[in-house]
């Protein structure tokens, strides 16, 4: 793993996690699944650690496999949608989005489109038109295909694409669509993220710059 000091990558798409990379929900994640495992039972402190970058129906079926996984999946993202105004936007992710041109990034998460767009909302960062949720994979996160199709949203090779992660599930699918990986050591310790390019402590650490012919260039 390289030191983020000194990085310089060059891009023509950026890939972004939301949830500890753009914005911080926490407090509402914390919340809601403490619930969910005090209603089946379950230890709040196993759970919690399972349930960072990956579909919550994926988590929900590998620790209750008996509940009905439609109406349990409804049930957690209607309270973290009436958590969302909580969330708050990470430190540079603003500025580094308000730096790149339209059609340059955008975001892959493993949450809903509802969950999604409502945190981007409630945070006031744009939620870009070519967003990539679990509404939209057959596969979440350790898998490629969320990265994959949000490059081919935008247009650009994955070699080609850059993305932004905070958990280990996260870097291993953009590492598989075939990206650059830049971790942020939001959600996990930086020896967890080590997979990656480099580990930058938030976006505050990245320059942009949009150079022409439409390569992007980062500089840490």
């Amino acid at each position: 793993m390289d030191e983020p000091a000194g990085l310089r990558l060059r891009a023509q798409g950026l890939l972004f996690d939301l949830d500890g990379v753009l914005v911080d929900s926490t407090a509402a994640v914390i919340e809601v699944w403490t619930r969910y495992a005090e209603r089946h039972g379950l230890d709040p402190e196993q759970v919690l650690p399972q349930v960072h970058g990956r579909p919550a129906v994926e988590t929900i079926r590998a620790l209750t496999p008996h509940v009905d996984l439609d109406a349990e999946s409804r049930r957690l993202e209607d309270a973290e949608v009436a958590l969302a105004e909580a969330a708050e936007a990470l430190p540079g992710a603003g500025r580094v989005l308000a730096a790149l041109p339209p059609g340059s990034w955008t975001v892959a998460t493993s949450g809903t489109r509802r969950l999604a767009t409502t945190r981007l909302r409630a945070t006031g960062l744009p939620v870009p038109a070519s967003l990539v949720t679990a509404d939209d994979v057959t596969r979440g996160k350790p898998d490629p295909e969320p990265y994959a199709l949000a490059a081919e949203r935008l247009g650009v090779d994955p070699r080609r694409a850059v993305v932004f992660e905070d958990t280990p599930a996260g870097i291993a699918a953009g590492l598989a669509a075939g990206a650059e990986v830049l971790a942020v050591a939001t959600t996990f310790p930086p020896q967890a993220l080590a997979a990656a390019r480099a580990v930058l402590e938030s976006l505050a650490a990245l320059e942009v710059v949009a150079e022409p012919g439409g390569a992007l260039l980062l500089r840490a």
